[in-house]
């Protein structure tokens, strides 16, 4: 019988999972809300669901359930798969003992990690990262997030919380985080940054009906003030990068996110600034573009349950 593992990819706004083999072939895919205000309970109640329905599939299409992973947003513990801090984002979240709660019930071993880990892995296992033993993987989305991964497998640092990059403080004093601090790098390279900039440019809303991809079209097609604020994006990008590269010198920078989608109109800029103004040892650094998108976080818990399972997990 041909075993198989759940992955599933708990985001803000849906959770993303799929019965996934040995091999990463995704066998079914589902995209449920993720209905986070009303709370801790009902989500645990949509993730049993959803391992019910993994488990009602695969005695349906002769497969053997092996195991669950999953990324969820928040600071995880890896090796209790505790929620150690969650934003408001995940009411109640904070403080879940999850990988406990989903193994009983699922009767399955569970991997549980922080989701930019989960997405990382994925690249690693089967999209850009795959070239690289040694590579940083940086997500541009709301937020910022990130990944060292070595050998496959995600740096999870001392007590598990490595790859806070979005909170590297890149201008002291700067644009104020929810953190805490001020000047974190998200407040300067996050979608959430990219639109402060083009309302501080005097874009209006109206021009901008879809959002980041709006200022890239516009951009496109000779508007001179969306040119200028991708140029200032793309520095502020480049900045926090060059930081990564000079401390941790990897083999690669695989970038996510949602503006990452824009392919060379942003990340052509961005090489062009590293190379720039990075020390000389570090300005070829390949910067390379994401390949897996919204599969990348289901195919990475997968990848950790696999691991789990091998008992190479951490």
């Amino acid at each position: 019988m041909r075993k198989v593992v759940l992955g599933i990819d708990l985001g803000g706004t849906n959770i993303k999972a799929g019965i996934v083999d040995d091999g990463g072939e995704v066998l079914k895919h589902t995209v449920t809300p993720t209905q986070a205000e009303q709370g801790r309970d009902a989500l645990l109640g949509r993730l049993r669901a959803i391992i019910e329905d993994f488990r009602a599939h695969s005695a349906t299409a002769g497969l053997l359930p092996a195991g669950i992973g999953i990324g969820t947003a928040g600071y995880v513990e890896p090796l209790s798969g505790r929620v150690a801090y969650a934003t408001p984002n995940l009411p109640g979240w904070t403080g879940l003992q999850l990988r406990e709660a989903l193994e009983q019930a699922s009767s399955l071993p569970v991997a549980v990690a922080n989701d930019a880990h989960a997405m990382a892995v994925g690249e690693a296992w089967l999209g850009a990262g795959r070239p690289y033993r040694d590579f940083i993987c940086v997500t541009l989305g709301t937020g910022v997030g990130g990944s060292r991964v070595i050998d496959g497998r995600p740096d999870y640092g001392g007590s598990g919380f490595a790859g806070g990059f979005g909170h590297m403080v890149t201008a002291w004093g700067g644009q104020p985080c929810n953190c805490g601090l001020s000047g974190c790098y998200e407040q300067y390279a996050s979608v959430t940054a990219l639109l402060r900039l083009a309302a501080e440019a005097g874009l209006r809303r109206e021009e901008l009906p879809d959002g980041a991809k709006s200022i890239f079209d516009l951009a496109s097609a000779g508007h001179s003030a969306a040119s200028a604020v991708i140029e200032r994006y793309a520095e502020y990008a480049a900045v926090g990068l060059i930081s990564l590269a000079h401390v941790l010198n990897p083999q690669a920078i695989v970038l996510g996110g949602a503006v990452t989608a824009q392919g060379d109109a942003l990340l052509g800029r961005i090489r062009r600034i590293v190379r720039e103004r990075a020390m000389p040892v570090y300005r070829e650094t390949p910067i390379v573009a994401a390949e897996l998108g919204n599969a990348a976080g289901v195919a990475g818990a997968a990848k950790l349950a696999w691991d789990r399972l091998s008992g190479n997990n951490f």
